[in-house]
């Protein structure tokens, strides 16, 4: 079934998995096939019906020890190997990481077919984490924010048919009247006011634990000036269908989520562009995801990124690393 699926979407150009990342412009738009439907706005289910989350918070003290995982792409094996390398679980999945406190950066989203176990692990953990008096935080990164705004192309055949049941979607929706039937269910699950895009809003797009700040793709003086809190306000309201999203922040190729100046061979400029940002949020160091490194976790601008993406999903073919900090120590954590 899976076969003909992706024999159908390849047409829409959602299975090819071998074309280049968008760029920050096609972000914004939908797959050619559904473009015309998924511009339109989406309507929030009423009021009622939506439950408030609870706020997020930006800052957060810094804990004995921090460990920090990069994309996750759908597989869910190399998401538990990286969970089981940092501490946080056991063979089972459980939480045995006791205070640990983990930060997944974003991207747990498209490429593979493991989606919504990774989302459903993550939000169980998370909620086990909390009891064992750690955390777990899983912040969006750019393909959470493209399957938002419509943007289907790097779903998978598996992808569409994990989300093709889940409660409280409406197949009726007129917004999905001009998809292809196999779209629809996962494009109104995680369209602003679906209801996997109000478990999104949960999650910041930038934070602060102690003096580590997280994002998935960068952090640029403009996005300080603006406010953490802002932007990460803006995001969450959107995705529970609540208010719009700037450019800025869904496409721009600056966007915290989009932007890769300290993890490709940055120049004495960008770093001290990076040294001006860390001043003013403050903090010593920033880690992203974003920017595919197979060789493994990458640090620049001495010691002050750490860029930890490794493309450890199976669509890249790499190996699940982590990133530890225990006070000012950064360790990057693999397998023997």
């Amino acid at each position: 079934m899976r076969t003909a699926l992706c024999g159908t979407l390849l047409a829409l150009a959602a299975c090819d998995s071998a074309r280049r990342p968008p760029t920050a412009q096609q972000a914004a738009r939908p797959a050619a096939a559904s473009a015309e439907t998924s511009a339109q706005p989406a309507t929030p289910p009423p009021a009622a019906a939506r439950a408030t989350p609870a706020p997020t918070t930006t800052r957060l003290p810094a804990p004995p020890r921090l460990v920090a995982l990069g994309d996750l792409h759908g597989d869910f094996e190399a998401t538990r190997q990286a969970l089981r390398l940092a501490g946080a679980i056991d063979p089972q999945d459980r939480w045995i990481g006791k205070d640990l406190v983990v930060v997944q950066t974003g991207d747990q989203l498209d490429r593979g077919d493991g989606e919504r176990k990774i989302l459903e692990l993550l939000e169980r953990l998370q909620t086990e984490a909390r009891a064992a008096g750690g955390a777990l935080h899983v912040l969006n990164g750019n393909h959470e924010l493209m399957n938002a705004a419509g943007d289907l192309r790097y779903v998978t055949a598996g992808g569409f048919l994990d989300f093709a049941d889940v409660p409280g979607v409406d197949l009726a929706d007129p917004r999905a009247a001009r998809l292809p039937e196999p779209m629809r269910a996962r494009w109104l699950a995680f369209a602003p006011g679906g209801p996997w895009a109000r478990k999104l809003a949960e999650h910041p797009v930038v934070l602060v634990v102690g003096e580590t700040v997280f994002t998935h793709g960068g952090l640029l003086p403009q996005h300080v000036r603006r406010g953490l809190d802002t932007i990460n306000d803006e995001v969450q309201r959107w995705l529970r269908g609540d208010g719009e999203i700037s450019p800025e922040i869904l496409q721009d190729d600056d966007s915290p989520v989009w932007v890769r100046r300290y993890c490709l061979e940055p120049k004495p400029a960008d770093c001290d562009v990076l040294r001006e940002t860390l001043a003013a949020v403050p903090a010593k160091r920033l880690v992203v995801g974003h920017t595919v490194h197979k060789e493994g976790v990458m640090s620049a601008c001495d010691g002050a990124v750490w860029c930890i993406d490794v493309g450890m999903a199976a669509y890249y073919g790499g190996h699940p690393e982590a990133l530890e900090i225990v006070g000012d120590k950064v360790t990057v954590l693999r397998e023997p």
